[in-house]
């Protein structure tokens, strides 16, 4: 199946750059340019993009809010990928928050871009290795806030559900934790979507940003 993507960026070089590497990619298709938030917004309704290349600091509405109005809707299958030349832990953790599902920096080469487009659209995570430890660090220092039992914080997750949901949040795939528990591939999968609907959460990445803010991953040296 084709991906679509929307580009949505402010600097028409940029926009264009990007819709000539993505065009040349085997199974990508470029079906639109934004030139601001308010324009990704309306150009998502009427292009129905599976996957928007997100700036975020853009004239008028911003990416962050752009990106929040998205994938406002429970219904939305659009993935954002926030692409930006800022790598401040601020953006990194209001982009996953307003629901980005990956942040990859505009100096990524042309395969990681493809590559990361693929990863998005297929309901993967997709995090620069130097935002994740950013992240890692925000949620570390977010779960020391006094909260509810983490019980009660995973809702009705069996035992199971929370062994998957720990380990999609250090970022293994469905491929890797089927190894790790020794069960089908498929088994996973089930997992997950059930993981997603018990928790009202959109996709992996932000069923990992849940691991972290509910305290059931805690990461290495906090």
């Amino acid at each position: 199946m084709t991906i679509r993507v929307l580009i949505a960026d402010d600097q028409m070089m940029v926009r264009q750059g990007f819709t000539v590497l993505l065009d040349a990619e085997p199974g990508i298709v470029v079906v639109g340019q934004a030139v601001d938030g308010l324009d990704a917004v309306v150009k998502v309704a009427e292009l129905a993009p599976d996957v928007v290349l997100m700036d975020i600091r853009m004239p008028g509405l911003g990416g962050i809010e752009a990106t929040r109005r998205v994938t406002a809707s429970p219904d939305t299958t659009v993935k954002v990928l926030v692409l930006t030349t800022l790598d401040l832990d601020e953006y990194v953790y209001e982009a996953l928050r307003a629901g980005a599902s990956g942040f990859l920096l505009k100096d990524a080469s042309a395969a990681e871009l493809a590559h990361a487009v693929r990863v998005v659209a297929a309901g993967e995570a997709l995090l620069a290795p130097n935002i994740t430890k950013r992240l890692i660090a925000e949620y570390a220092r977010l779960a020391e806030a006094p909260r509810a039992p983490l019980k009660d914080r995973l809702g009705d997750l069996t035992q199971r559900e929370t062994e998957v949901l720990s380990l999609i949040a250090h970022g293994l795939s469905n491929a890797e934790i089927a190894a790790r528990l020794v069960v089908a591939e498929q088994t996973v999968k089930t997992h997950v979507s059930r993981i997603l609907v018990k928790l009202s959460l959109r996709d992996r990445t932000q069923a990992a940003v849940h691991a972290y803010e509910t305290g059931l991953v805690r990461p290495a040296g906090y």
